[in-house]
């Protein structure tokens, strides 16, 4: 006999493989919890019970989860963490940042560690980065000039286009925006280099 627990269950790896196959994401645990009107510290338990019954792979230090359905249809395609909001203080790719996933080819992306920052206003609409979009970052600590890079500048990310001003000594951050002036800075950490945009408009 069917219990409500079984029924959760399914009901879980059915909202997982429909935004997974719908748009390409994968839900954060709270969008789980919200789906199937489950606490997230309940969605936790749940996945940890569907690993050991194998309906699902799941990491529970990193959280990250696949479905049946997502393990067979992954041959050759990689998982990247969108975050969104950049909280102070705290690392890109926090728990707390990462929103959800979205699956590219590997044959798109080389090698390295990726993730993908969902674009905010109009300062690199010359370079066809629009407000909305998903950009593709490779992570890393340094960058060539001319680079768009994601800045952390006092514990706030931007996306900018990364020059060295020798005259003045300083970083350049050249906002790719007519009406915007660039930005000069001292120090700034590169958090990574941006590859590829993605005219993505919604996530669930």
């Amino acid at each position: 006999m069917r219990t409500k627990n079984d029924e959760i269950m399914e009901s879980i790896v059915a909202f997982i493989d429909d935004c997974y196959f719908s748009d390409g994401t994968v839900p954060s645990q709270e969008a789980i919890g919200n789906a199937v009107s489950l606490a997230k510290g309940r969605v936790n338990a749940y996945l940890s019970v569907m690993a050991e019954r194998g309906m699902l792979e799941y990491n529970s230090a990193s959280r990250k989860y696949m479905t049946q359905k997502m393990i067979k249809a992954n041959t050759g395609v990689r998982r990247i963490p969108l975050v969104g909001e950049i909280a102070c203080g705290r690392p890109i790719l926090a728990e707390e940042n990462i929103e959800t996933y979205v699956t590219l080819s590997a044959d798109v992306l080389g090698r390295g560690d990726y993730f993908a920052l969902r674009a905010k206003g109009e300062s690199m609409i010359n370079a066809g980065i629009e407000d909305g979009d998903f950009v593709i970052v490779r992570r890393q600590s340094t960058a060539d000039e001319g680079d768009i890079v994601v800045a952390l500048i006092e514990d706030e990310a931007t996306l900018k286009r990364y020059f060295l001003d020798r005259a003045r000594q300083k970083i350049r951050l050249h906002p790719e925006n007519d009406t915007m002036r660039d930005m000069f800075f001292d120090y700034i950490s590169i958090q990574g280099v941006a590859e590829k945009v993605m005219k993505i408009r919604s996530v669930r």
